[in-house]
């Protein structure tokens, strides 16, 4: 669902460069510094756009206007799995078929984070912070389509999205919890109860599988990747996919380190990370991100205070309303980000998909996952990048032209 505020409190964040590890743990010495600052991003966006009509003939699909219904989670008054207000976590499933049948697909809502107990108490009235306010049905687009038209993939597996309620990317734990705030700080003991409860229902069975999730949800696979594939047989072929989850920790134009304090007040509300989160991800991971990263453009790089005169106003909103020097800073940022990921080159395990769009998030949308008019690199889209390799088709390192708007087949968003 769309979420457009861009306060903190809702929306998602970065990861410096000096703290490059990130949540994959690359680096012993900046592992820890790198987990709490990667651990405050995201923003769940965008509506399901319609798709391609490419057909698979032969393969049963499920109709196009599918609504998944919400299922709350079983035995929270055992487990304690609880929402911000105390509610029942939630997720929507839908039964894989045919050659999936043994095959799961999980994707973690993302929604950005709550950083004190105001925040965390006005969140508690949304969807984001309690199942009491969730859509009780909803489509499942992207990366979630049982069409095979709009997911060759992964059309036919078990299908998992699993709700955002917890404020923290599922890492905080009830030792953090305040007497008197009325507020639940359990997004770990909610990711045990929900592995639990979908391993009852066939995940244990699983032969292949594959955690994905979006900006707060794509920090939430990193945080949970390894734990995903330990709690999964050993033959079982076992990957993650952050989308929108690789952050930079970059000054502002003005200077100065906005989110810095937000970070640091995110971790101290609710997060207690013992050391063995951050060690080194094992599991194969891939990345999907945009160079120009709408999210990062308008609340990292130009975030409001940065430019009283309202000289970037117009291309926050708009890539296209940039000037030439406004483009030279959205390329020094994209630079940034290059270098970054220059360390993770050789890592064969890992794959990537970085294009030059003005976006947030891509597998989510049918637009952007896999349609006529999807983002393409070197011919191929997201989707079929994302199956080259998880399926080992090919080793997939696929990074997009320089300077926007260098690929004519970006899905740039528009605010204004």
């Amino acid at each position: 669902m769309p979420h457009s505020s861009s306060s903190p409190s809702s929306v998602p964040t970065i990861s410096n460069l000096r703290f490059r590890a990130l949540i994959l743990g690359f680096s012993k010495n900046y592992a820890i510094a790198a987990f709490v600052f990667l651990l405050l991003f995201s923003l769940s966006i965008f509506s399901h756009l319609d798709s391609r009509s490419r057909s698979r003939p032969g393969y049963p699909s499920h109709p196009r206007s599918t609504l998944v219904p919400l299922t709350l989670l079983r035995n929270v008054n055992r487990t304690r799995a609880l929402c911000l207000d105390g509610s029942a976590p939630g997720y929507h499933f839908q039964s894989g078929f045919g050659s999936g049948s043994r095959n799961w697909l999980l994707h973690i809502e993302g929604g950005g984070w709550c950083n004190s107990i105001a925040s965390c108490t006005q969140r508690k009235f949304t969807h984001l912070g309690s199942s009491n306010y969730m859509e009780k049905l909803i489509p499942f687009s992207g990366i979630l389509s049982p069409d095979p038209s709009q997911n060759p993939d992964f059309f036919n597996w078990n299908k998992v999205k699993i709700r955002y309620c917890d404020g923290a990317s599922f890492a905080g734990h009830p030792e953090s919890e305040q007497r008197g705030s009325e507020l639940f700080f359990r997004g770990q003991v909610i990711w045990e109860a929900i592995m639990d409860e979908l391993l009852s229902i066939g995940l244990s069975e699983a032969k292949q599988a594959l955690l994905s999730g979006c900006s707060a949800g794509g920090l939430a696979a990193l945080i949970h990747c390894d734990n995903f594939r330990q709690v999964l047989p050993k033959e079982a072929t076992v990957k993650c996919l952050s989308d929108a989850g690789f952050f930079l920790d970059e000054k502002d134009i003005s200077g100065n380190s906005t989110m810095r304090s937000f970070y640091h007040d995110v971790a101290q509300l609710q997060c207690l990370f013992p050391q063995e989160i951050v060690k080194n991800i094992k599991t194969p991971l891939f990345l999907v991100h945009p160079a120009y990263d709408f999210w990062q453009i308008r609340n990292i790089l130009v975030p409001q205070g940065s430019d009283p005169l309202g000289h970037w106003q117009s291309c926050r909103l708009n890539i296209r309303n940039c000037n030439a020097n406004m483009i030279d800073k959205l390329d020094g940022y994209r630079g940034s980000l290059l270098k970054t990921l220059n360390e993770f080159l050789q890592r064969k395990e890992i794959g990537m998909f970085i294009n030059s769009c003005f976006v947030h998030c891509q597998t989510e949308m049918e637009v952007t996952w896999h349609s006529p008019n999807s983002p393409k690199i070197n011919d191929k889209t997201i989707a079929e990048s994302v199956g080259d390799w998880y399926f080992d088709r090919e080793a997939v390192k696929r990074i997009d032209c320089s300077s926007f708007p260098c690929n004519p087949t970006c899905h740039n968003m528009d605010f204004t």
